[in-house]
């Protein structure tokens, strides 16, 4: 397919108002590319996907799969360049930022500009059909982007805006637009992954639930849609888990008690950690001498990489471990004493990718294990929650210890503690002893709950201490004046009203709690996510997520959600979290109806 009758198709899905619409058109265009071929082999051996799969992820703003941490790493100030240079010598990146300003959507400035590297001067050949044969493919698009992740080293910012110059002197103005969105992951033309998953049921007719389930343990919609054609709901239905490649964890929404026990009769009680989610991924080996040795892999919430970052998790599975298995967890920081020390200590270890001995010194984690996903070749996400944790506890044994009772020696070896009980009063004790111990309080699950990959359902309820906290997206800020005129400050609000994070409404500001010091990280960690601005007023890419203390939110008109929150207060960067984590405008209706 051409890359221009993607970009058609996604206008014609941008255009769309309706959901049923929307999707019908995503179905559409998976069916016209089902026949565009096979996966095919680059001249080093290397799989391409095939078409299908890659429209799959483009259309939902997607290069690389949902599991792959692999990044263009290139910024908006790259793209802007590549842009101008494709545009003529008389348009340079400080012209495209002002269009920018002016029209307020990157697309709409690429579009904006004329092209002409390839048009227009007689370079292009026909076929005997009179079709274009140097016209952008969506494969080419794909390749070459996927070749601009892969410069590094010396000289890879120069090679890479070289190669996105190459693309955009090659686009026309509406191919252009689209390209611009997918550099900078701006799609947004209204697909998301639930509009893909029944697309790809109605295109190649196998039931939705299936379509779902191989997306939960695949976490790859290319692939799902590649199977679905190919080998229908059997290919789907063979799909499992893969030990090295990460899956969305399974969240928890906030409860009571009381509820819990009304729906469950009787719960599952858990310590909360106030560390940071992984997901431990290991596979020992054969044991054979031309066998490849065990592999550790750690992942983040977000399914980033920083095995290398936390290497006291990869020496605790090589220690602990003696099958494949996949479990879910939670790092905490210690001090000398191993008692618990604050969430923003954690977050120092996951962000070093230099000098992480010496970053060691500095911050100790452990891990603490409450789940398993896989174990020795079996899934076990269809497993109810208890049995799950059964055999999380005979892959952390210690010798013969195979006893699932709670153990006070279990969280030092890197178990989490696990109570099942009916008493209200019980649980309010296991709440205490938390707290007393220095974590955030407990968690409530369904015994009987099986693991949902990215569903934030009912079944896993986080109960906190009485102060509250919301995670909410950074959409604006202002330069500060006087001493800190050079740093950003008094940082907008945002809560998401979609599943994506593409939707967000305005719930205030917030100023007080950050130090001097703090003030300059944060400037660093916005200041590449600029959008626009003016005078003092700077408009910010929905790119990075705080968490903020309240005393109480009430109903305003000042801000586009309706609400406000009350003395917020600054408590820290979410760098686990995107703005699809950040919280919803329905929790904050539930909070303030409380």
């Amino acid at each position: 397919m051409e890359f221009a009758t993607f970009t058609e198709r996604a206008a014609a899905i941008e255009a769309e108002p309706a959901d049923l619409e929307i999707a019908d058109r995503v179905r559409a265009l998976l069916e016209e590319s089902a026949a565009g071929g096979s996966s095919d082999e680059r001249g080093n051996g290397d799989r391409v996907a095939d078409e299908l799969e890659i429209l799959a992820r483009f259309v939902q703003g997607r290069i690389f799969p949902a599991w792959d941490s692999t990044t263009l790493d290139i910024g908006p100030s790259s793209c802007y360049e590549a842009i101008a240079r494709a545009a003529g010598t008389n348009v340079g990146p400080a012209d495209v930022e002002d269009r920018l300003a002016e029209l307020g959507e990157i697309g709409e400035v690429a579009a904006s500009y004329e092209y002409g590297g390839q048009q227009g001067l007689g370079a292009f050949t026909e076929s005997a059909d009179g079709a274009d044969e140097d016209a952008l493919t969506v494969r080419e698009v794909d390749r070459t982007l996927r070749d601009l992740a892969a410069a590094d080293g010396d000289g890879s910012a120069d090679r890479k805006i070289d190669i996105l110059f190459g693309l955009f002197n090659r686009c026309a103005s509406e191919e252009a637009r689209y390209l611009a969105r997918l550099v900078l992951s701006e799609m947004r033309i209204g697909v998301g992954e639930g509009t893909v998953r029944d697309a790809i049921a109605a295109a190649f007719d196998v039931p939705t639930e299936r379509v779902e389930r191989a997306l939960q343990v695949s976490n790859d919609y290319g692939r799902v849609a590649r199977v679905a054609r190919d080998d229908g709901r059997e290919g789907l239905d063979a799909m499992d888990l893969e030990v090295g490649r990460p899956v969305q964890a399974m969240l928890a929404q906030t409860g009571t008690v009381t509820d819990a026990l009304e729906e469950w009769s009787e719960a599952a009680v858990e310590w909360k950690y106030d560390g940071a989610r992984v997901q431990l991924h290991y596979d020992p080996g054969a044991g054979e001498t031309d066998e490849p040795a065990s592999e550790t892999r750690v992942f983040s919430r977000n399914m980033e990489d920083v095995t290398e970052a936390l290497p006291e998790v990869v020496e605790f599975a090589e220690e602990r471990l003696d099958r494949p298995a996949i479990l879910d967890g939670e790092v905490v920081a210690v001090d000398e004493e191993g008692s618990p020390l604050p969430f923003q200590e954690v977050l120092k270890r996951f962000r070093r990718k230099h000098d992480v001995a010496k970053a060691r010194e500095d911050v100790t984690v452990k891990p603490v294990f409450f789940d398993c996903l896989h174990a020795d070749g079996a899934d076990l996400l269809e497993s109810p929650l208890t049995d799950r944790h059964d055999r999380l506890v005979e892959l952390l044994a210690d010798g013969d210890d195979t006893d699932s009772a709670v153990d006070a020696s279990d969280e030092i070896r890197g178990l989490s503690l696990l109570w099942q009980t009916d008493d209200p009063e019980e649980i309010e004790a296991i709440d205490a002893d938390a707290l007393e111990a220095g974590h955030e309080g407990i968690m409530l699950k369904d015994p009987d709950s099986t693991y949902s990959p990215g569903r934030r359902g009912k079944h896993w309820r986080k109960r906190k201490p009485d102060v509250e906290t919301l995670d909410c997206v950074v959409t604006g800020a202002e330069w500060g004046e006087g001493r800190r005129a050079t740093f950003l400050g008094t940082f907008e609000l945002s809560v998401r009203t979609d599943d994506s994070g593409e939707s967000l409404e305005t719930v205030g500001k917030v100023a007080t709690g950050i130090t001097d010091e703090t003030l300059a990280d944060l400037s660093d960690l916005l200041e590449p996510h600029i959008a626009a601005e003016e005078g003092q007023e700077v408009e910010l890419a929905p790119e990075v997520v705080f968490e903020v203390g309240y005393e109480e939110i009430q109903s305003s008109p000042t801000y586009s959600s309706g609400y406000a929150l009350r003395f917020p207060r600054f408590q820290g960067v979410r760098h686990d979290k995107g703005p699809a984590d950040a919280d919803s405008i329905e929790r904050l209706e539930r909070l303030q109806g409380h």
